[in-house]
Formats: C-alpha cells, sequence, structure tokens
C-alpha cells in the first residue's frame, strides 16, 4: 500500500493518513498534485508561486486531515478548498505563507529550470482533467463542476440543478467515477 495508484478511495487514504500512514498521504498527494496545480496555475499565472502554493495547500491538508470528515464532500473538494484559502492568504498578504510546512519542518523549495517544467507539465495533466470534464453528459458534468469545482453544497445544487440531492449525489458520484476511468484509460 501508499504507492500513488494506492486502490484505496481519498477517503480511506485522508482517514488512514490520520492514523498515522504516511504512505496513505503519499498516494493521496500523487493522485491530486496535478488538478491542485492546474487550479493555481490558472489563478496566479506563475509556476514558482503556483507550486510554493501547492505545497503550503499539501502541507495544510496533511496537518488537517484528522478533521476531514469522509463523505461530506468529495476530498478533492476539500483539498481545493485548503488551495483556496490559501491563495486566498497569499493574496492579502502579498506573499505565499509558509507556516503548515514550517510546522512540519519541511525546507523552502528552491526552483530549477527542470523543477518549472514539471510543474507545467503537471499542471497540464490537471487541464486535461478538465477537458475530460467536457466529455461526461451534461449533467453529470455539471454537477461535478458545480460541486467539485465551486464548492456548492449538495441542498444549493440540488436546488440550482432542479433535481434532488439524490439524484444530485449521483451524478456527482458517476461523474467522478467517469472522470476517474477517462484518465487511466489515457495513454
Amino acid at each position: 500500500m501508499g504507492s500513488y495508484d494506492d486502490p484505496r478511495d481519498d477517503d480511506e487514504l485522508l482517514l488512514a493518513t490520520a492514523t498515522g500512514d504516511g504512505g496513505a498521504f503519499a498516494a493521496f498527494y500523487g493522485r491530486h498534485v496535478a488538478e491542485v496545480l492546474a487550479f493555481l496555475v490558472r489563478r496566479v499565472g506563475s509556476e514558482e508561486v503556483a507550486a510554493d502554493l501547492a505545497g503550503e495547500t499539501f502541507a495544510a491538508a496533511l496537518l488537517a486531515c484528522e478533521r476531514y470528515r469522509a463523505g461530506e464532500a468529495p476530498a478533492l473538494a476539500w483539498l481545493l478548498g485548503i488551495a483556496r484559502n490559501k491563495l486566498r492568504e497569499s493574496a492579502r498578504r502579498g506573499s505565499v505563507e509558509i507556516e503548515a510546512r514550517q510546522r512540519l519542518g519541511m525546507p523552502a523549495i528552491a526552483f530549477e529550470d527542470e523543477d518549472i517544467l514539471r510543474v507545467q507539465e503537471l499542471a497540464s495533466v490537471g487541464e486535461e482533467a478538465l477537458e475530460l470534464l467536457e466529455q461526461l453528459p451534461a449533467a453529470q458534468r455539471d454537477a461535478v463542476r458545480a460541486r467539485v469545482l465551486e464548492e456548492l453544497d449538495y441542498e444549493r445544487l440540488a436546488l440550482e440543478l432542479g433535481h434532488s440531492q439524490q439524484v444530485v449525489r449521483q451524478h456527482v458520484s458517476r461523474g467522478l467515477r467517469r472522470l476517474r476511468t477517462l484518465m487511466e484509460e489515457k495513454p
């Protein structure tokens, strides 16, 4: 267990991390780093700043995983919420806050040209995931976009989409499953 292709779902990985399984968090990180980088690069326009913010996002997630509540929201939405908060804090302060990384004893990251290329590469993988989102049936696509990217709760989503919460949950669940399958099928 603990590889990036760990068969456990995100909830299981975060719960295992909270009980001390560091390999579970490595798998969670490997599964979502591209999406977090793509989310941040689109908003800050700088690979270096996005990488710093991603590092702080994952450090904060590691510190907060004991408070994660499985099943309340998709783990990716929870993680992107942390990224959004780090981005907001960064904009307010005019710099990337490094408190979570310092609490974990993680060193500052020095970027070389090949590091920047890797961030660009990972961000493009995240962009590919967003492109794959467009391949979903409209109901699933709209539900996943609103739930995961816009972080709407199921009650509000149901009102906006004109379906029951149960139907919306099914659309989100099926859409995320289909996205994972499409990503695994990509060469």
